[in-house]
């Protein structure tokens, strides 16, 4: 697997890249998959070729809000009416190479848990990335100030 490309604009903060770095912890245990990982943690096995990321979050979510750079796109469901994509299965199967391990984000890393329930059905093991894209809203129902891959400074782009 090729290393999803960076650039100065997106640079991670120093503590993906710190294998110290609380951020880079072991996967946190769940239930009817393979785990919980931190954005830091989901993006150095990305990079160092370990896990496929996989964005399950809406096409219209990825075109208006941004996106990873060589994710691969396999919405959960499809807006509007978010209704299950038929495909999801199929994509995810061409994505992640036999006895590979996937690493599924969506907004604030809540569809991704059951999506990676289903990805563990289907064989593949599969990690959820806690905070998702955008993380938890705050006081003011703002996200990207509480958590998320965009607040931890890894590589995403717009447009």
């Amino acid at each position: 697997m090729t290393p999803i490309p960076t650039d100065a604009a997106a640079s991670s903060s120093s503590s993906s890249s710190d294998a110290a770095s609380p951020a880079l912890e072991a996967p946190r245990p769940a239930d009817g998959y393979a785990g919980d990982v931190s954005p830091q943690l989901a993006w150095h096995w990305v990079q160092s070729g370990e896990a496929v990321l996989v964005d399950v979050r809406t096409d219209a979510e990825r075109d208006w809000v941004g996106f990873v750079p060589g994710a691969i796109a396999a919405p959960w469901k499809h807006w509007p009416g978010m209704t299950p994509n038929p495909a999801f299965d199929d994509t995810l199967r061409a994505a992640v190479p036999p006895g590979g391990k996937a690493v599924l984000l969506c907004r604030s890393g809540v569809r991704s848990v059951t999506a990676a329930r289903r990805a563990a059905e289907l064989g593949i093991a599969a990690y959820n990335v806690l905070e998702g894209f955008e993380g938890d809203p705050d006081e003011n129902g703002h996200r990207n100030r509480r958590g998320g891959w965009r607040f931890h400074g890894l590589p995403w782009r717009q447009g």
